[in-house]
């Protein structure tokens, strides 16, 4: 028996020779094709310029160009995004050649002089940290609402005096957000959505999470770097 199993060791060995030659040259043939259709992003990056209709379109930094967009504003207008997508519905060509149409508040946001603007709260902010994990800050109006107590009374009260009761209260404040460059979605900036998106990194993840919950408050901007770094982002090539 044991002599049976010597005499199969060689040929395990050439299939697992032949398995290893032979095999990979297509998957690697394959990625070497894939780094060759793609860039690492760095800083000195620059997107191409027009209007994102969704998140994959800026994954395959593919937008609609300005020459496609159906508008009477001006190319070189310094304004000309958000008065393009002012309007109700954004006209466009697509590759085809085909009239679109869709609605301005659908579209993803869009690119200037090779620069992100993401759409947030019916207004578009620059993404300045561009990566795996991207950061931003935005400017978003909050409501606070009110409610009429029948059993309060105060002759001093001017809004009870005169019998006016305004129910909501609006409001603008800075927040900071991070998004998920591959999925395109958005979360608040806080160690509890950071620690979701370190998931893609388990050894970064697992060092973050053992820190005391002080300073992973303090020190979420330097993960997010770190992720980045490690995890560096590739777009497609112009």
């Amino acid at each position: 028996m044991i002599m049976d199993k010597m005499r199969y060791k060689p040929w395990g060995f050439v299939l697992a020779v032949f398995v290893i030659w032979f095999m990979p040259a297509g998957i690697f043939s394959q990625l070497g094709q894939d780094t060759l259709n793609m860039i690492k992003y760095t800083p000195e990056f620059k997107f191409r310029e027009g209007i994102f209709l969704n998140h994959m379109q800026v994954r395959n930094n593919a937008p609609i160009p300005k020459s496609r967009v159906i508008t009477n504003v001006d190319y070189d207008d310094r304004e000309y995004y958000t008065k393009v997508l002012e309007n109700k519905n954004l006209l466009f060509y697509d590759h085809l050649g085909m009239k679109q149409e869709v609605r301005s508040k659908d579209v993803w946001g869009f690119s200037r002089n090779g620069i992100l603007y993401v759409a947030i709260d019916d207004k578009y902010h620059r993404i300045t940290i561009v990566g795996r994990i991207c950061h931003f800050v935005a400017t978003v109006t909050t409501y606070d609402s009110r409610y009429y107590d029948p059993y309060y009374y105060n002759p001093y009260d001017y809004y009870y005096r005169y019998g006016r009761y305004p129910t909501n209260y609006a409001s603008s404040e800075m927040r900071q957000y991070l998004l998920d460059f591959d999925s395109g979605k958005v979360f608040d900036y806080d160690v509890q959505a950071l620690e979701v998106l370190l998931m893609k990194d388990p050894e970064l993840h697992d060092e973050f999470s053992q820190l005391s919950k002080k300073k992973r408050r303090q020190l979420k901007f330097l993960y997010l770097r770190k992720f980045n770094e490690r995890n560096p982002l590739y777009i497609p090539k112009i």
